[in-house]
């Protein structure tokens, strides 16, 4: 994603600590307090503008979603779009680097994490970086709660076989694969900015639920 730099963005996220949650490291272990409820938490690790994770928040009241994002120009849009649909109450942003999860959440708070559109990387030597790989793997397993999920969407066809055979090689039950998601429109999906870019030039779209398992002792 190229991001602009928006100047205004720092003082925009300080005015709205109702939305873009300010020293999360401090929420850690305590997410069911900022919420004030037990209603389970959802993650989505790559936020971008905000449309996937509101639109979940919106559909899903009984459920708590954060979404996660590491530039400040483009979580201001995340933020505005919360807004426009009224800031529910059930999402909250926060301005982190996905790959330290542990710093913000404890083992069982997270109960599913969403990875949409995720940056392929596809050069082998960069492999490390995808958010499939087997060190990112290990890092959702250890705040998810057991038999956590990971839901994904991709148009990248490289990605997802990639993914597919990561989480395979992980241990990880997968308990739905779609090479073309739109083909079959689950009456409950929530398409992505870059989602509805790829689909309306016909691009198929790749989905895949993913389980992991309890290691037996």
């Amino acid at each position: 994603m190229r991001v602009r730099h928006k100047p205004w963005a720092a003082d925009f996220i300080k005015a709205h600590p109702e939305i873009i949650i300010p020293d999360p490291e401090k929420c850690k272990g305590n997410w069911k307090e900022l919420f004030e409820n037990n209603n389970p938490l959802h993650i989505e690790v790559g936020s971008g503008k905000g449309q996937f994770i509101t639109g979940m928040a919106l559909q899903n009241p009984e459920i708590n979603y954060l979404g996660i994002e590491l530039f400040d120009s483009v979580i201001v849009k995340a933020a505005e779009k919360v807004m426009e649909a009224g800031s529910p109450k059930n999402v909250r942003l926060l301005l982190v680097n996905g790959a330290e999860l542990e710093k913000y959440f404890e083992k069982n708070e997270v109960s599913r994490i969403y990875l949409n559109f995720s940056d392929p990387w596809p050069k082998t030597r960069h492999a490390k970086r995808r958010l499939t790989h087997e060190n990112f793997l290990k890092l959702y397993e250890a705040v998810l709660v057991d038999n956590g999920e990971i839901h994904f969407k991709t148009d990248n066809r490289g990605l997802f076989e990639y993914s597919l055979v990561s989480m395979s090689h992980y241990g990880m039950k997968l308990n739905y694969v779609s090479l073309d998601l739109h083909a079959e429109m689950p009456e409950d999906n929530i398409m992505t900015e870059y989602e509805e870019k790829f689909s309306s030039k016909g691009q198929p779209i790749y989905r895949l639920e993913a389980q992991f398992q309890t290691k037996q002792s």
